[in-house]
């Protein structure tokens, strides 16, 4: 006995349930691995100052020191921005000579105890270590104290600004 049906299709009464249980596997790993790389994802900054624009004239009486290292591909050049150049130390055999700049900036610090800010302007095409090394030497210069076989850190010059620095005999 064949029984027919009329009147169509039957209707599935169940409805479809989506499975999600892989995606919600998939965010309870994702979510902590995301918060917690972006924890770790900071950067350490080293703010700098740069000087503001004043549209009042400067008299000469109030010209202060303003220091400035110049790091050339063949020399450093340790200067005031009002004075001019107080000292020029060529490239040694070694590379440049980070201790007779050291030596300067400290006979400065001593002279201008209260200065804390230098603009150290660079060549195009001066190596990222070098600027690093020029700068731990404006900042801190390390006293060797012979008699008790030790390192003392004093600060210099640590407010630092960065730019460029101005080109040498300007071709036409």
């Amino acid at each position: 006995m064949i029984r027919s049906r009329r009147g169509g299709r039957r209707h599935n009464e169940d409805t479809a349930e989506l499975n999600i249980t892989a995606f919600m596997n998939l965010m309870v790993i994702l979510v902590p691995f995301l918060l917690i790389t972006a924890v770790f994802s900071r950067l350490a900054i080293l703010e700098l100052n740069l000087p503001g624009s004043s549209s009042e004239p400067v008299e000469p009486q109030d010209q202060v020191f303003q220091l400035e290292v110049i790091v050339r591909s063949d020399k450093i050049e340790v200067g005031d921005r009002n004075q001019g150049l107080l000292g020029v130390y060529p490239n040694t055999d070694g590379g440049y000579d980070y201790e007779a700049v050291a030596s300067k900036l400290q006979e400065l610090k001593k002279r201008y105890p209260k200065k804390t800010d230098a603009s150290i302007l660079l060549e195009q095409e001066i190596a990222y270590d070098t600027l690093v090394q020029i700068m731990d030497t404006v900042r801190v210069a390390e006293i060797v104290d012979e008699d008790l076989e030790s390192v003392a850190r004093e600060d210099l010059f640590p407010d630092i600004s960065i730019g460029d620095a101005p080109v040498v005999g300007g071709g036409a």
